[in-house]
């Protein structure tokens, strides 16, 4: 891999990795428009590093909050001082994180029959030589996409609606997730990791908009949910730094992590702007345009039996 195609994965990784549109799609269909061939997954998941780099700066200081809330909270559990009806904001997030967290073990589960697990179907997913799959993921998060917003705006509509436990629901939906939100998020997460094109990010949060959740506390969720995850993809594949490290080079490697970075902490900057403006629809639109081409070209080539963009055999 030359630093030129490791730059423009990393903007690519960083524009869409925050972005409603998937980065794990558009990253697996400009590998596959460009031919390049990586081994293993561990530039993807280093560029999702980079990506990383950029959401724990731009949520430095929530994160430093709930870091210290957690030292607070063990202190309270250690002293038999805690009360679930009693916790502030930071303290009940800290648990609907972990909660949000916990379907992500089912990526570790062995696939009955093969020597897989499940996370593994993703970089199979991803490495196969046909697109269609991406296709199709990226028409379920255009779906989905659709369906916050339209949940966001009956939200915003109902002016007297009120919780399960008898209190009044803002108009623009509700600022605290239950249980029930953070385990259903949970696994909207996992489908995301193992389907390239499925948003991660879009996924999540528009599963909070359908659930009730305002638009502004579904965005910083799925942000803040997804720094543990994308950390612990990094540490599992640091196994692969051996072979993949050498077969890509160290220079393109920190080239592509460096600007996705860059690009992602701007992308986020641009979603909040966008969130605010209930502007979400560009991003429901643009990934059904996306799928449907991209699905009608993977089919295609199954069809032809050749990659239409380099001109070699699938």
């Amino acid at each position: 891999m030359t630093i030129v195609e490791a730059i423009v994965q990393g903007v690519i990784q960083g524009a869409t990795e925050f972005l409603p549109v998937s980065s794990s799609g558009h990253l697996s269909i400009s590998q596959h428009i460009f031919g390049i061939e990586l081994p293993g997954i561990l530039f993807d998941v280093m560029l999702h590093l980079g990506t990383l780099i950029a959401v724990v700066f731009v949520y430095r200081q929530l994160i430093w909050r709930l870091i210290k809330e957690f030292f607070s909270l063990c202190t309270d559990l250690f002293r038999g001082r805690f009360q679930w009806d009693r916790m502030n904001a930071d303290r009940r997030l800290i648990f609907m994180l972990v909660i949000g967290l916990l379907p992500l073990f089912i990526l570790f589960l062995p696939i009955p029959g093969t020597d897989l697990k499940v996370k593994d179907l993703s970089e199979q997913l991803a490495s196969d030589s046909g697109i269609i799959v991406e296709g199709l993921a990226l028409l379920a998060t255009s779906l989905l996409l659709f369906l916050g917003i339209r949940a966001n705006r009956v939200n915003c509509s109902t002016r007297h609606a009120t919780d399960n436990r008898g209190q009044r629901i803002p108009k623009d939906g509700r600022r605290e997730y239950t249980v029930g939100d953070a385990v259903i998020i949970g696994f909207t997460q996992c489908l995301a990791a193992v389907f390239p094109g499925l948003s991660r990010s879009g996924s999540t949060m528009s599963v909070g908009l359908l659930r009730g959740i305002n638009q502004q506390t579904a965005l910083d969720y799925s942000f803040v949910l997804g720094i543990p995850s994308i950390a612990a993809a990094a540490l599992v594949s640091l196994k692969d730094v051996g072979s993949a490290g050498e077969a890509i080079g160290a220079v393109p490697l920190i080239a592509g992590v460096i600007t996705a970075a860059v690009v992602g902490f701007l992308a986020i900057k641009l979603l909040k702007w966008i969130v605010t403006t209930n502007k979400l629809s560009i991003f429901a639109i643009y990934t059904l345009l996306a799928g449907l081409a991209v699905t009608v070209i993977g089919i295609i080539e199954q069809v032809q039996g050749v990659n239409l963009f380099t001109g070699k055999p699938l």
